[in-house]
């Protein structure tokens, strides 16, 4: 894992670096937007990735004069929405929003119909949400110590749910078997609901999961939060320790949104659309609103979303191949 690429510091360079660029003159973007901006969410309505969508909607209408529409593109873990945006017009009228399984597909899916560094362009990092980790009430482990030791113990006695094969929940639960060189048992449902409910019933003993499906019933005692796969406590439930904070060192795993565009979209909009975003996602209402759903706040420049986007590729890829991880 030393080969891990540490995002934050890639962010500050990439965003260091914005300072001493000049900006081209608006030019074409005087017109823009001259009709109603699609913004493709590659995944079913509710989830994270459309929330955060929804979060930037209205105020970009407010703040550009345009009606933005969230077109949700649901399929093969988010490569069927991508591939629209990849395609479409780089006018300045189709924007996407993805996630970490974004980061992942690259590696899981080699043969995939789009190449993401050519035919996408970063738009905006909005915000990263790193993932908690929950363990059944009885539960032979009451906190990330007593995980390892348990698992060090007893290979393969512990089974591990996620949202899904190659999901950010699944590879951080192998990053965290890579680093405390234990193994555990991967059983991947179709979606978070149905993982958390065999957590409540005690089929499996793990699970890592966005903070907005299991803030709640950790408060409630239904489950018990045991970390956050991060550097910092999350607002919305300040109690539950980082992982590092109880010895598992730079281990940090999480699910985020970008905002990403077509390749070839004029540089003055993806510019224009990314100050927006931030202005948005920065505000004092949106930042409550993360805060309450576990997840951080960013806004960052097109560079340090590319940057952020390429980071993260590269420390999934190693992981992926490491624990032998495959597309399905």
């Amino acid at each position: 894992m030393s080969n891990l690429i540490s995002r934050r510091s890639v962010i500050q360079v990439a965003a260091s670096g914005l300072a001493s660029v000049a900006l081209p003159s608006i030019g074409q973007s005087s017109a823009w937007p001259n009709r109603p901006i699609r913004l493709i969410v590659p995944y079913t309505a509710g989830g994270f990735t459309d929330q955060m969508a929804r979060l930037v909607q209205l105020g970009l209408q407010t703040r550009l004069g345009q009606t933005v529409v969230v077109e949700n593109t649901p399929g093969a873990n988010g490569i069927i929405g991508v591939n629209a945006v990849a395609k479409a017009a780089p006018d300045g009228h189709t924007f996407g929003v993805v996630i970490a399984a974004h980061a992942a597909n690259t590696t899981l899916y080699p043969k995939l119909p789009y190449n993401p560094e050519k035919d996408l362009v970063g738009v905006s990092l909005m915000g990263i949400s790193p993932l908690l980790a929950a363990v059944a009430n009885d539960a032979p482990f009451k906190n990330a110590t007593e995980l390892v030791a348990y698992a060090r113990a007893n290979p393969g006695k512990i089974s591990f749910g996620s949202s899904g094969n190659g999901s950010a929940a699944h590879l951080t639960t192998e990053l965290l078997k890579a680093i405390t060189k234990t193994y555990m048992v991967h059983i991947p449902y179709r979606g978070s609901a149905p993982a958390l409910t065999d957590l409540l019933g005690g089929h499996i003993q793990l699970l890592f999961d966005a903070p907005t499906n299991l803030i709640q019933p950790g408060k409630t005692g239904r489950i018990r939060l045991i970390g956050v796969s991060s550097d910092r406590r999350l607002p919305a439930a300040p109690e539950v320790p980082t992982f590092i904070e109880q010895g598992l060192t730079n281990f940090t795993g999480s699910t985020w949104a970008s905002m990403i565009a077509p390749a070839g979209t004029p540089r003055e909009i993806v510019q224009r659309m990314s100050e927006e975003v931030s202005k948005i996602i920065r505000s004092d209402a949106t930042r409550t609103r993360l805060d309450a759903m576990g997840t951080f706040a960013e806004g960052s420049t097109p560079q340090a979303c590319d940057a952020f986007i390429a980071s993260e590729t590269a420390k999934w890829a190693e992981v992926i191949k490491t624990a032998g991880v495959t597309g399905s």
